[in-house]
């Protein structure tokens, strides 16, 4: 075979290093499931590990770029560093793992091992279980009271927030709400612990130092409040009810029911980012919600469906929002996609 020309040579070399891109990059090309919308741009589908079965909630831990992600139905919490886009650890021995909470500040990592009725609680240094806390009965999401060091666990079977000393690891106390457990998340405004109630359709606040009620907040409209978000900031509350497919705009200092908006059925997974002040509303339907906060009010700037978008979490530092989807042509993808925001306009 004769040698080929220089010119010839370049051309080859082109046409492999073509090839060798298509072939190494495949997960930062728009996937055909990604959808067009204008709030969202699709910028990589990577693979997850294990099975492609469910997963759940996910919490950042924007201090040292890591998300942890609850793949509920293969008992395992995936760690993901969102800097290097690669997997840190896929963690076993998660039974049915609901919620999952990073608080950098104490170096834990805390997740509802469902299946096993109670609380792990692993070292971010390690990635190793350091203890178990229990028993609760159906252990879902999870807040931080950082004054006090204690977990508040929304148990949504049993009716009550489960409380774990995270000094001791111990179960300290039940407090008893009335109806079944939603979402529980920690006010940094108020200081305070906030439920959302199944069946009695209420927001209670919890005293993390008592560990008691203190004050009961009617949903009017909002039929099984459970995923919450919070923008502190302005003093508000996004709950989702699952039972009516709606997202209600709740004033914590006035004490008031703002506004409601339709969202998509069984809305889950509620995530908000400060910066761009954009509220996410993930449905177990898959209907994905994306509204625009300003002057405390909420404009829809999109809905679209993808495939187990039920839960959703987002980068309060570049704003990068991340859906973990359990069976995308047999395999789990994690599609990670970035804001599109519209220029200001200039005078």
């Amino acid at each position: 075979m004769p040698t080929p020309t220089p010119s010839v040579r370049w051309i080859l070399k082109g046409i492999v290093a073509l090839l060798a891109l298509c072939i190494c990059r495949p997960t930062l090309a728009q996937s055909a499931d990604a959808p067009e919308n204008p709030a969202l741009r699709q910028i990589a589908a990577l693979p997850l590990p294990g099975p492609a079965v469910r997963f759940d909630y996910q919490s950042f831990d924007a201090d040292h770029g890591r998300l942890y992600i609850a793949h509920m139905n293969a008992n395992q919490l995936v760690v993901f560093d969102v800097r290097s886009q690669k997997i840190v650890a896929n963690l076993d021995g998660f039974a049915r793992v609901h919620g999952v909470l990073a608080v950098p500040q104490i170096d834990r990592v805390f997740a509802s091992a469902t299946g096993n009725h109670q609380v792990n609680i692993v070292s971010m240094s390690t990635l190793k279980t350091l203890a178990v806390a229990g028993p609760v009965d159906y252990p879902d999401g999870l807040a931080y009271a950082p004054g006090v060091h204690r977990v508040f666990i929304s148990d949504e079977h049993g009716g009550v927030d489960a409380v774990v000393d995270a000094r001791t690891n111990q179960l300290i106390a039940r407090i008893s709400l009335g109806g079944g457990a939603g979402n529980t998340v920690y006010d940094s405004g108020s200081g305070s612990i906030l439920v959302a109630v199944h069946k009695l359709n209420q927001l209670a606040v919890i005293d993390p130092v008592s560990m008691k009620i203190v004050e009961r907040y009617p949903l009017a409209g909002v039929d099984d409040p459970h995923g919450i978000a919070l923008d502190s900031s302005n003093n508000l509350a996004f709950i989702a009810g699952e039972g009516n497919h709606t997202l209600a705009v709740f004033d914590l200092h006035a004490k008031k029911l703002l506004a409601m908006y339709p969202v998509g059925d069984d809305p889950d997974v509620l995530a908000f980012d400060p910066g761009l002040m954009r509220l996410y509303v993930s449905a177990e339907s898959g209907v994905v919600t994306v509204f625009q906060e300003s002057h405390r009010k909420l404009t829809q700037l999109a809905q679209f469906q993808m495939p187990h978008a039920h839960t959703v979490a987002v980068d309060p530092r570049t704003h990068l929002v991340y859906f973990p989807l359990e069976n995308i042509d047999g395999r789990p993808l994690l599609h990670i996609m970035e804001p599109i925001v519209e220029p200001v306009a200039r005078h």
